[in-house]
């Protein structure tokens, strides 16, 4: 189950009263070993707003939450920033407990919202349809909505309180965390899992992530806090994260060649690790994951700032090994920009591992550096001198990017 905070003050009038799901282990097919929050935001003026709910699950945890501040009846606005069901599945339960209130969304967020909870009444909600730059005065305080097209659905908005200037972001600059605590400076790392869940989350829409800078310096934002809809709130780190969401988007990289692989009887890995000592000679940094052994999220996020790959698969049944096909898969719909690679592997009997991780890397639009390096059974010292050469050449095409 979850379990509802203590509602946490973040400005007068303004609480944080989400759940957090402690046992999350997957998130959109990912892992996600630190579990995760479903966040919502509670601000208290001459009308009452709730952005955002939870999971259903986690419904009644919710309602306790907000009970804590005000009698939910007396909910005026509710926003639907993302028809996404982690972030809208107890709506239809806010709308028994307070059927006069008012719910504001995209126009795509209406469709989507409509077509999920048809069943639970939705025609006989009441919905203020809404673009950039519409605004909600709540009294003393107005809420500026910010369409977030692609951020990461085609339905998403962002809901900005002007006066306080606190930006509503939903499901970016959020982070796969279970944590009490509600700030960036109260947890270690916090940067690193946000770089986690934009790879595995938003890195396909980084053309999307620029043009909403862009819009947010036309419409003159400044942030005291972002809050997003998964993990802590950002308010010491600020720039921080601004920052690396622009290096992330832009395809910034760093010289460092992540060497990823599978194998079945250890020749693939005795000849990832020699790649991996020919690219740390080199002076570059580097890693080895073996795909089996290490998350794949993680995997991804390693991936985010490195410009050179190296993939090592063995061949099975004429084919790449089934985990190496899983990762290349999950990969090529992320459409990372900018990537090179190489492919190494062993084989037996007959070969297919190397040729076919190429054809979907190609196909992913990620550029071959060269032909990749196939040895049959277990490599030899020459083998072994060809692989280490390969790593220091994947090391020079990194710094050279």
């Amino acid at each position: 189950m979850g379990y509802e905070y203590s509602p946490v003050k973040l400005a007068d009038g303004i609480y944080s009263v989400g759940v957090i799901d402690w046992n999350l282990r997957d998130f959109h097919g990912y892992e996600t070993p630190k579990g995760g929050t479903y966040n919502s935001y509670l601000i208290v003026d001459d009308k009452i707003a709730l952005i955002d709910t939870v999971k259903s699950q986690f419904t009644e945890d919710f309602v306790n939450s907000i009970r804590q501040i005000v009698d939910p009846s007396e909910i005026d606005y509710v926003v639907a920033n993302h028809v996404e069901m982690d972030h809208s599945s107890s709506l239809s339960r806010i709308m028994e407990l307070a059927p006069d209130a008012k719910i504001y969304t995209s126009k795509r967020g209406k469709t989507g919202l409509c077509a999920y909870y048809k069943e639970e009444g939705c025609e006989n909600w009441d919905f203020e349809v809404v673009g950039t730059g519409d605004e909600l005065s709540l009294g003393n305080k107005t809420l500026m909505f910010i369409e977030a097209v692609m951020l990461h659905w085609p339905d998403s908005m962002h809901t900005y309180l002007k006066e306080n200037k606190i930006l509503f972001s939903n499901d970016a600059f959020g982070q796969h965390i279970a944590t009490s605590q509600r700030f960036d400076y109260e947890v270690d790392d916090v940067i690193d899992d946000a770089a986690e869940y934009y790879a595995n989350i938003l890195m396909p829409f980084g053309s999307q992530v620029l043009k909403y800078f862009d819009k947010a310096k036309e419409l003159g934002l400044e942030f005291n806090m972002i809050a997003p809809s998964h993990g802590v709130i950002w308010k010491k780190y600020i720039n921080d994260i601004l920052n690396a969401y622009k290096s992330w988007a832009s395809g910034e990289t760093v010289p460092k060649v992540p060497v990823i692989y599978d194998t079945m009887w250890g020749s693939t890995e005795i000849m990832a690790k020699e790649v991996l000592e020919g690219i740390r000679s080199a002076g570059v940094e580097t890693e080895l994951l073996h795909l089996r052994k290490n998350n794949l999220s993680t995997i991804i996020k390693e991936i985010l700032d490195a410009p050179v790959i190296a993939l090592g698969s063995t061949t099975i049944n004429n084919g790449m090994f089934h985990s190496v096909a899983g990762f290349l898969t999950h990969l090529k719909g992320l459409k990372p920009k900018g990537k090179k690679a190489v492919v190494f592997g062993s084989y037996g009997w007959g070969g297919g591992g190397v040729q076919r991780a190429e054809d979907e890397l190609d196909k992913g639009g990620i550029e071959l550096l060269e032909k990749g390096l196939k040895v049959k059974f277990r490599p030899d010292s020459e083998d072994l001198k060809f692989c280490r050469e390969l790593g220091t050449r994947l090391a020079e095409a990194a710094k050279e990017q």
